[in-house]
């Protein structure tokens, strides 16, 4: 569940235009980046861009989907169209890129917007408990951190044996742990 900040809204920016293709060149296009628009107007602030519309200039009504190009419009550049990437056909009959126009809903420049909703909580323990088992044939430690509540049911010890050494059968001592309600 996402929790809304009052005041924290994205707010659409209005139709935007910084760049027109070129239409002579093959390596052109129409580039209505995030990046151009900071270039063009380095006041723009758009902290984090929440959602995106597209659209070709000269055909406002049209979805960008129906117009026989393709063009990338994501919350994450803005619109980038390809010259090279057009093929003849489509809404107009040239292998270039329409004038295109972005409008973007931006997440005001708060921290308190930009920061997500905490969602996990933190227990600290001032006091934990550890108890190690060794054994002759194996190591084992068992660790908790109050709460939860951990008892031990050691394996009988009958000589000590050093941590570091490889055990050649595991014996894994009882651990019951119990959560709290």
């Amino acid at each position: 569940v996402l929790l809304l900040v009052p005041g924290c809204e994205c707010i659409w920016s209005g139709w935007i235009d910084v760049t027109y293709p070129d239409g002579s060149d093959r390596n052109g296009g129409d580039y209505e980046t995030f990046e151009n628009i900071w270039k063009k107007n380095p006041s723009w602030e758009c902290a984090k861009v929440e959602n995106i519309s597209c659209r070709a200039e000269k055909f406002p009504t049209i979805p960008i989907a129906d117009l026989g190009q393709k063009v990338e419009c994501s919350v994450d550049v803005g619109l980038i169209c390809n010259n090279r990437d057009q093929q003849i056909g489509g809404i107009i009959p040239m292998p270039v890129c329409l004038n295109y126009e972005i409008n973007v809903c931006c997440i005001p420049n708060y921290p308190e917007c930009l920061s997500p909703p905490s969602t996990t909580s933190t227990t600290t323990s001032t006091a934990p408990s550890t108890t190690s088992t060794t054994t002759s044939t194996a190591s084992s430690t068992t660790s908790s951190v109050s709460p939860p509540v951990s008892t031990s049911t050691p394996t009988p010890t009958t000589e000590e044996t050093p941590i570091t050494t490889t055990p050649t059968t595991p014996t894994t001592p009882t651990t019951t742990t119990t959560m709290p309600p």
